[in-house]
């Protein structure tokens, strides 16, 4: 979602770190090129002008540490400053009643009750018992859509649907709730518009007789500020806790999850990620604030690779790359992992320095990755475990087995090849995975050289070498051009 005022950003800020030092001069071009990239991220006015006057203050009236050069001090000022725009840290629920309620509200089609099943497998995975409860009496099918995912992530769902008083049924809900001893109640709202009174005012019933301990306003991030005008109405008729902020994963520009804090004092507490029901992540400033300016974010990548992939597969393959042997299972094993945490894009995008050395690689076509499984999952077991049993004919075999072309298994092989030699050479893969197994070891990616990658050569576009060779080839066919041209005349 921040791509492009990422893209700005980084650019600006990458210009100042070339300066010598800061002057008023190349301090006032970098304020305008932040200010004209936050407007056209849709930040709010005022906000972009406070931020812009903060930073500018403080780059001016800096004693640069003799450490760091000017550009780099500027970045930890921009940085520190976007954390204290969003949030000086994580603001986790409040959940100290027993059961405690959370109340779901927010406008037509904001994704309320997707991310209301969503929240319910968050505090399901941190051990706790919950329920949900349609609240939902107005929409057709909603109260079919929440027990159908409640069903998918196993947990109890409270609905009446003879029932039209929705404060009536979050009474009976929590009281469903304490004789099952379960921890949390999530109730799912109908949408609404904040200007309609009359549905308003069935919130603040439904507030009142639930004794909810959070109100979260679910928000469209592709609103962008209209988010933060409809997030102010809300807050003023309900009292909001907190926001989930949804769709961060589409083509919106992002100015909401940069104004509403200061805008509206409300904490964004989640932020919805993708479709499928486990994207849905704690809202961290300060991690939010290092994506943005290309310094990544591996500790939510550490997170989200403890909590998706197999601890002891890890630990088998790492004790098979100490005794080189690396095959095409294990192979197979590793592409199914990265898609487990978002594919190679969604990696890149949370390493520092992912941005350049996505740039490098050129564009991440997923389609590649599962080609490339088709094709692993059409060899023999004998062919997977041992990469040199695949002659010319097993290669024609395969490629119609898969689907793909026998050039695409050739150039899967060879890489596989290529790559298994420079783990045998330089250790890569256990550098990724941590000196004792297990995935602790991903901050390593982001010291991975780009020529390494380039090396393993996984497909995933041209590489430099490639670019390089593809220059000289065209400068050749030039000057030849030339030397022609001039003896015809």
């Amino acid at each position: 979602m921040f791509e492009s005022l990422s893209d700005k950003l980084q650019d600006t800020l990458k210009r100042l770190r070339g300066e010598a030092k800061l002057t008023e001069s190349n301090i006032a071009d970098a304020m305008r090129d932040i200010r004209l990239a936050m407007l056209d991220a849709d930040v709010n006015i005022q906000v972009v002008k406070d931020f812009i006057d903060d930073v500018r203050e403080e780059c001016v009236g800096v004693d640069v540490l003799r450490t760091v050069t000017p550009g780099q001090q500027v970045v930890k000022i921009v940085h520190d400053h976007l954390v204290e725009l969003m949030g000086e840290g994580e603001v986790p629920l409040t959940l100290e009643s027993k059961p405690s309620v959370i109340m779901m509200v927010g406008l037509h089609g904001s994704g309320k009750t997707t991310t209301a099943a969503k929240l319910a497998l968050h505090l399901k995975k941190n051990k706790k018992k919950v329920m949900l409860a349609a609240g939902d009496i107005y929409r057709p099918a909603a109260i079919d859509q929440l027990e159908v995912l409640g069903k998918e992530i196993g947990v109890p769902v409270y609905a009446e649907r003879d029932n039209l008083n929705v404060a009536s049924i979050a009474r009976n809900a929590i009281e469903a709730a304490k004789l099952e001893h379960l921890d949390v109640i999530i109730i799912d709202t109908a949408g609404r518009l904040q200007i309609d009174q009359s549905m308003v005012q069935e919130l603040v019933q439904i507030s009142q007789a639930s004794r909810a301990d959070e109100i979260l306003l679910v928000a469209d991030a592709a609103l962008g500020q209209e988010a933060v005008s409809v997030a102010d109405h809300f807050h003023k008729a309900l009292g909001l806790t907190g926001l989930i902020l949804t769709k961060l994963d589409g083509d919106a520009r992002g100015g909401a999850a940069l104004s509403i804090r200061k805008v509206t004092g409300c904490p964004v507490k989640f932020v919805g990620s993708g479709e499928k029901i486990e994207n849905l992540e704690v809202f961290y400033p300060e991690r939010m604030a290092s994506r943005i300016l290309g310094m990544g974010d591996v500790v939510s990548l550490v997170e989200k690779a403890a909590e998706e992939l197999d601890e002891k597969e890890a630990r088998l393959l790492h004790e098979k790359l100490k005794k080189n042997q690396f095959d095409f299972n294990d192979f197979l094993m590793q592409l199914r992992q990265m898609s487990k945490l978002g594919g190679a894009e969604s990696i890149l995008k949370m390493l520092p320095g992912g941005r350049d050395m996505s740039k490098a690689l050129g564009e991440v076509d997923p389609k590649h990755f599962s080609h490339m499984e088709a094709i692993i999952c059409s060899m023999t077991p004998a062919e997977r475990g041992d990469p040199d049993l695949i002659s010319f004919p097993r290669r024609k075999r395969i490629a119609k087995g898969s689907g793909t072309s026998l050039e695409e298994v050739a150039r899967l092989v060879k890489q596989f090849t290529l790559m298994r030699k420079m783990m045998k050479k330089t250790g890569l893969l256990r550098q990724l995975l941590g000196g004792g197994g297990g995935m602790t070891g991903l901050g390593g990616m982001s010291s991975m050289s780009e020529s390494s990658m380039e090396d393993i050569g996984l497909g995933v576009g041209p590489s430099r070498k490639e670019i390089d060779r593809k220059r000289k080839l065209e400068k050749l066919k030039k000057k030849q051009k030339q030397k022609q041209r001039k003896k015809s005349r």
